[in-house]
């Protein structure tokens, strides 16, 4: 594709029109293409913290809120709990959190950050302006909001 706009319209033959199944027509495949491109970035800077990016995610989500349960946490990452379980068990086995069931309800397991946890989110503070990598911050939040827009309007298609 390159990049021109076609005309559309009564007059517009359907040469004109782009194929709707090009790889580059599909809204999918750029999120996937940006998510990948994300965190591919994100592992070195991770990676001097000991962590993966899904675990730098459950950390910031338990740097904002230490001692929600797991369905929160899947609840605020849009993962489920097969994806989440295993994820969380090596993040106890490295020191970061501890699992808990709720004294309240047995079936809900709560997760707290360890000291080692705790102390890390001083080190991991860098990370957000070493990924801005001199972007314009006005433009990056701009995108942040219709990104965040996409993500809620997609969340509510799945719970239809």
């Amino acid at each position: 594709m390159n990049g021109c706009v076609k005309p559309t319209g009564p007059d517009s033959s359907p040469a004109d029109k782009p194929d709707a199944l090009a790889l580059d027509q599909q809204l999918c495949f750029q999120f996937y293409a940006a998510s990948n491109l994300i965190t591919r970035l994100y592992r070195p800077v991770l990676n001097e913290l000991g962590l993966t990016y899904p675990q730098y995610l459950v950390m910031l989500v338990l740097w904002e809120q230490d001692g929600i349960t797991v369905g929160e946490i899947c609840g605020r990452l849009h993962l489920d709990s097969g994806t989440m379980t295993p994820l969380l068990k090596r993040m106890e086995s490295q020191g970061l959190i501890e699992r808990a069931r709720d004294p309240d309800d047995e079936r809900r397991v709560r997760v707290m950050l360890t000291a080692r946890g705790r102390n890390l989110r001083s080190r991991a503070g860098a990370v957000p302006e070493i990924m801005r990598g001199g972007q314009n911050p006005d433009e990056l939040d701009s995108l942040r909001h219709v990104i965040g827009d996409i993500v809620n309007r997609l969340a509510a298609m799945l719970k239809r």
